[in-house]
């Protein structure tokens, strides 16, 4: 099977087309061809009067050998890569040592997933509901203001991926492919199989939720046990071993398996786990606002003349500013045709995310625009430093929001002009319980504010109208990523201080986001397994 990348195609092309196009680029007869299959499929909008699909395919012809050889130096004509996946080992009829998931979040749910179908029978430990009761307790804060610290955008079954995008793409190095064994037990679960070729797949929250009690079920049938609302309060650790776990109801579950895969906001964990001796350190995240413009003001400035087309959907955009302070400012976790949503997991304070459907047909695009910081420059101190001042900025968006769950906003004009907002333009913000307009110059650091007003401006020069004065800034974003890092061995993937822990996805610092997120609970579950055989 060869290999063929950049391909490039009109975007209303015929399927024969791209046939054509292999007979092109090899230089080979029709009856040469054997068959093909798109492996990827992008888009290149960089000249908006003239955007392209661009493909790479994997193609089977009769004489491989020679066209390789024709090829040869040709960095667009290789072997295609084998992408399949293999499992490390399988566990004996009767494994000795059971082990433990905490978190069901991708990193978890994955890590579960691998070490079910290789037979070693998991239990998987999560504090919060299954993903249905989840979405309600979520909707409880949204709707109604009321917030169930255990049960929420960040804590229950999925993770706080189920109330998302649901993008499905990452920047991680990935030479095994495994990023294609989470795309496809996706699409067993039922996401569209479109997510195993588009350039940048998204699935949406509504399909996430049937897709992630599917997997749950799959577990299940392979004898993996689920457990919700079973918060672990402490790990038991004996001579720098783990051997067992304490759940917030006080049963004790002996293991010397443990995969901690708690996701970014679990804070009562980081403090168990400093407490216990367990080392972490602080890391750098990203804090600021998020951002809302009129979905057709950026589906102009990307695409031009082909704004609205249907083959196109809603689009999207990625930005970096390195401002004059010294910070970098840049666009995160951008969602097209999407909603700013409350995210908060503790009781007075006010967190900002944003979510998109699969249809990506709302009103308005939203992005964090974000501002990294430094735990050596930002918050010296112990390895939870971080958390404080994470929850420092929430609760002062509490506080400007009215101290109802209500977010503090502000008009983009305004911001930059520096004086407070008194009512709304032609943006209206989307998040719920609602957004209480104000002055937002004391809801960060000085120097992040500093620092995004300089690049909002800046942007504007990469896409036209993103200044708009009528736009709305919404804060805070704070929970980037994990304001912590649970340190592993690069070989065996456990606590560089505790035999038998495993850290693994977006809360012990190893992850961004779903994909890269389950990919790091496959490599983690792999480690498990091969420790468990070797005794």
């Amino acid at each position: 099977m060869l290999r063929l990348t950049e391909i490039k195609l009109p975007l209303a092309h015929a399927e024969d087309e791209i046939r054509a196009a292999i007979l092109r680029r090899l230089a080979i007869a029709g009856d040469e061809l054997i068959g093909y299959a798109v492996f990827k499929r992008g888009v290149d909008a960089r000249k908006s009067h003239a955007i392209l699909y661009t493909y790479t395919l994997n193609v089977e012809v009769r004489d491989e050998a020679a066209i390789l050889e024709r090829f040869r130096g040709d960095l667009h004509v290789s072997i295609a890569p084998d992408t399949s996946y293999h499992f490390v080992a399988q566990a004996p009829k009767n494994p000795t040592s059971r082990p433990i998931v905490i978190g069901m979040g991708p990193a978890g749910l994955f890590a579960g997933l691998i070490l079910a179908q290789m037979g070693f029978r998991p239990l998987i430990l999560e504090r919060g509901k299954a993903v249905r009761e989840r979405t309600k307790d979520t909707f409880g804060l949204w709707r109604q203001g009321v917030l169930n610290p255990e049960s929420n955008v960040q804590f229950g079954e999925g993770g706080a991926g189920t109330f998302s995008d649901g993008k499905l793409h990452s920047q991680i190095k990935d030479p095994r492919h495994l990023g294609r064994k989470v795309l496809e037990e996706f699409v067993k679960a039922g996401a569209p199989e479109e997510i195993l070729y588009v350039g940048k797949p998204h699935i949406g929250t509504f399909r996430l939720v049937g897709m992630v009690e599917k997997m749950r079920e799959t577990i299940q049938s392979l004898d993996g046990e689920i457990r919700f609302q079973s918060r672990v309060d402490d790990i038991e650790i004996e001579n720098g071993n783990v051997c067992g776990i304490v759940l917030s109801s006080g049963e004790r579950i002996a293991t010397n398996h443990l995969v901690l895969a708690v996701g970014h906001s679990a804070r009562d964990t980081f403090e168990m786990l400093h407490k216990r001796g367990i080392y972490i350190e602080a890391k750098p995240f990203s804090i600021g606002f998020r951002i809302e413009h009129p979905q057709s003001l950026i589906d102009r400035a990307r695409y031009g003349k082909n704004a609205g087309n249907a083959l196109l959907g809603a689009a999207d955009y990625k930005l970096v500013h390195h401002a004059s302070n010294g910070r970098s400012v840049y666009s995160f976790c951008m969602c097209p045709g999407g909603t700013v949503v409350a995210a908060t997991s503790e009781m007075g304070r006010v967190v900002t995310n944003g979510m998109s459907q699969y249809s990506r047909n709302e009103r308005n695009a939203n992005s964090g625009i974000v501002v990294g910081i430094t735990p050596e420059q930002d918050y010296p101190g112990d390895a939870l430093a971080g958390v404080e001042f994470q929850r420092r900025w929430e609760s002062r968006a509490f506080e400007l929001g009215g101290g109802n769950y209500q977010a503090p906003g502000q008009l983009v004009g305004d911001f930059l002009a520096g004086r407070p907002s008194t009512k709304f333009g032609e943006v209206l913000p989307s998040y719920t319980p609602g957004v209480h307009l104000t002055d937002l110059s004391t809801a960060l650091p000085d120097y992040v504010i500093a620092a995004i007003r300089e690049a909002l401006p800046a942007f504007a020069k990469q896409i036209k109208g993103f200044d708009l004065p009528d736009a709305v800034l919404t804060g805070v974003e704070t929970r980037t990523s994990s304001p912590i890092r649970i340190k592993r061995n690069k070989d065996d993937y456990q606590s560089v201080n505790t035999r038998g822990l495993y850290p693994a996805g977006e809360g012990a610092g190893y992850a961004g986001g779903i994909l890269s997120a389950a990919v790091d609970g496959i490599e983690v579950a792999e480690a498990v397994a091969l420790s468990i055989m070797a005794g």
